[in-house]
């Protein structure tokens, strides 16, 4: 189960030669890679191409009758090692994962493989999550791609350049036996368009038709080999890449009136420099440029008599690099002080160091470049009128937009089963003192933000129990870690649980248990819920758990004696268990899963078996909670403790008392969490719950009128 369903779009894959294609970027790259004769396919999900891998488990269908392998690997690591495959056989093999968080894991084997070369196309199709819309700390893939001699792909982003360069990726890796890295930009995956299609096709070797086992000594990773491998990777590799590149035209140049002038950018980055142009009156919607334009789709390696040929006539050229440090701009400069060419390159000095280049900041740096490089041209945008685009707010502005527009930080989703636990945890802390909290990639990271405020670090997916290892013997009392159920089996269990259980850590892992790879859309997981139950089971408290890899035997495995399954939703239980936890005179770690499915997940699957109950006439029940305003403080205690979404405010229905009511709004899920909450911490007797009947019985009927004849009575 994921967070989408590309059921009906993945029928746009059978598309033939000549039919028109139109979808959005994640479907031309699948698209992409069937025409391409892709063999096997694999990754590990993550912003921004989770939807990638579920396009692809979504088309299992159509990649069995091309006879393509897909699985959804374990971890970036496991993705990585998978291309081994393209080592000794022509097999042409994609995987994919998130930027550079994705790479970090993958690196050893990516580093292997690059060293041994590969026979078969081999491509990693990296969502490149940098800039506005990230989610991760900031940096580049052009850095692993320099270090492990990778070539990078940069297409432009419409769906004829994706496609088309997914076919000719395959071939520069093939033709310099390297495997490339192909950069899919936050905006590139989800970009819509068309294009004209062509047949898929089947692989030559595939289990329909076997490739027969060989071996290549030369190619394993050990001395000598290694020695003759980066040398290789120098005297032929690189110059075969190099003449691949510039004999198939891969980087474009669109010519311009404006001889003297010029424009170097990645792929990635054109359409934004197409629309700073056209703002300044010097390009059309269409691409028609009057500054001529050098658009490296393929960023690493740079090709250098393209670089000379394109620069040796122009007096000033303008290089957008995104991100810090510069790789591109010294290594052009260079090749140009080579050369003698005194071709003026404008770059970080007109540009930020760090940071996204926007539409805005495109927009700025564009312009300071022309007024800086050719005076005769008559702008209709002053740099004046560009920064009053971005100005900041003045003071009142910004008064006025907090008072009608409430802020809203990333948090978890109503009814997320994750808020009960930390709502128990932050109350345990008030009683046991501050804790030190490693947390953990996930959904739970929000827990380090308002209302919770609990946490201390993040280092890395399933490595808060290890990042917590160094501290534990400097604390007054136990260390805390957190991870959920992705994490666990991504990597915390061997970097994690194995290590601490070797390492005779007295600290207290929490992991969540809530079923799926919640953050990164909901995909499946060794412990996942039985799907078929799944399927049909509206009652979660009844749907059985029956997990092919229980998280609970895994611990056992590795030696874990200190074990608890809680139910995250039971708070008063939960805070027990904590206390325990923290305060056991029992030496090793303890181990806490917490177990609640992720709600949006349950809700996917509960309201349309809910509604076609309504529907089908049977009697279904929905819990829903409310604050009696009459008996609400305006404390807001219920809210500070919580968060939850569905918990806000309302004007006091009391004139003499000014202070707002909490509220309960529409999109509650009945959890019952802010309830608990309240009695748990007793703060007050405002919260009840009502069940909302559908269809109810003649018995529901005979109770609800003995129900308002007493209240008549009493009132």
């Amino acid at each position: 189960m994921a967070e989408r369903s590309f059921k009906q779009e993945v029928q746009k894959l059978r598309a033939g030669d000549g039919e028109v294609f139109t979808g959005e970027g994640i479907l031309a790259i699948t698209k992409g890679l069937l025409q391409s004769g892709v063999a096997y396919v694999g990754g590990y999900q993550g912003s921004p191409i989770s939807h990638l891998m579920d396009v692809l488990n979504d088309a299992q269908d159509i990649l069995g009758e091309l006879g393509v392998h897909f699985e959804a690997n374990g971890s970036e690591a496991t993705a990585a090692a998978m291309l081994s495959a393209s080592v000794n056989y022509p097999l042409r093999g994609a995987v994919t994962w998130k930027s550079t968080v994705g790479t970090n894991v993958a690196s050893d084997a990516l580093s292997n493989l690059a060293s041994s070369g590969v026979t078969g196309g081999s491509l990693v199709i990296v969502g490149e999550d940098y800039g506005e819309g990230s989610s991760i700390m900031q940096e580049r893939t052009y850095a692993f791609a320099m270090k492990a001699q990778m070539w990078l792909v940069d297409p432009r982003p419409n769906l004829p350049s994706i496609v088309d360069m997914i076919d000719k990726s395959f071939q520069l890796s093939e033709a310099s036996n390297t495997p490339v890295f192909y950069m899919m930009r936050i905006r590139g995956c989800h970009v819509t368009g068309e294009f004209v299609a062509k047949d898929n096709v089947a692989p030559e070797f595939s289990a329909l038709n076997p490739v027969s086992p060989q071996r290549e000594p030369e190619k394993i990773i050990l001395p000598p080999n290694v020695y003759r491998q980066e040398q290789e990777k120098i005297a032929d590799r690189w110059p075969a890449a190099i003449e691949f590149i510039k004999n198939n035209k891969l980087n474009e140049w669109f010519d311009g009136k404006y001889k003297n002038l010029g424009i170097i950018t990645c792929g990635g980055t054109y359409n934004t420099v197409i629309r700073a142009l056209e703002r300044q009156g010097l390009a059309d919607c269409y691409g028609n440029t009057d500054v001529p334009i050098y658009v490296l789709n393929v960023a690493y390696p740079l090709v250098p008599d393209e670089v000379i040929d394109f620069c040796k006539s122009k007096q000033h050229v303008l290089l957008l690099e995104e991100g810090q440090p510069a790789y591109i701009e010294p290594e052009i400069n260079t090749l140009l002080r080579q050369r003698d060419i005194q071709t003026k390159i404008y770059g970080k000095n007109l540009l930020p160091r760090a940071g996204e280049y926007t539409g805005h900041v495109i927009l700025q740096g564009l312009t300071q470049f022309l007024s800086a490089a050719d005076h005769s041209l008559d702008l209709p945008m002053s740099l004046e009128a560009i920064d009053a685009l971005g100005a900041p707010l003045k003071d009142d502005e910004f008064e006025l937009l907090l008072k009608n527009v409430p802020p809203r930080p990333s948090g978890l989703c109503t009814g997320c089963p994750e808020r009960p636990l930390f709502s128990a945890l932050k109350q345990v802390q008030d009683e046991l003192g501050p804790f030190h909290i490693s947390s953990d990639i996930g959904c739970h990271s929000f827990a380090t933000l308002a209302p919770f405020n609990l946490g201390n670090t993040i280092m890395g997916y399933g490595l808060s129990l290890a990042s917590s290892s160094g501290v534990r013997s400097a604390l007054p009392h136990k260390s805390i870690s957190i991870m959920g159920d992705g994490g666990f089996w991504h990597n915390g269990l061997a970097t994690g649980v194995a290590s601490a259980v070797f390492n005779k850590h007295d600290g207290v892992l929490i992991i969540i248990n809530n079923g799926y790879s919640a953050a990164t859309g909901g995909q499946d997981i060794p412990s996942m819920m039985n799907a078929n139950l799944i399927a049909t089971t509206m009652d979660v408290d009844k749907l059985e758990r029956e997990q092919s890899q229980s998280i609970e035997n895994a611990c056992r495995g590795t030696g874990v004696e200190w074990l608890r399954t809680i139910s995250t939703y039971d708070i008063e239980s939960m805070k027990q268990t904590l206390r325990d936890a923290l305060t056991t005179k029992d030496s090793g770690l303890k181990v806490i899963i917490a177990e609640g499915e992720c709600m949006l997940n349950k809700q996917r699957r509960v309201k349309p078996l809910m509604k076609k109950a309504i529907n089908d006439g049977q009697r279904t029940v929905k819990a829903r909670f409310y604050v009696d305003s009459q008996t609400c403080t305006g404390d807001h205690a219920c809210i500070r403790i919580s968060g939850c979404p569905s918990l806000t405010i309302k004007d006091n229905p009391d004139p003499l008392r000014e202070d707002p009511v909490s509220y309960v709004d529409n999109s509650c899920v009945g959890c019952g969490v802010c309830g608990s909450n309240a009695h748990a911490a007793v703060l007050c007797p405002s919260f009840s719950r009502v069940d909302v009947i559908h269809n109810p019985s003649a018995f529901d009927k005979l109770m609800w009128n003995v129900r308002q004849t007493v209240i008549g009575w009493l009132s």
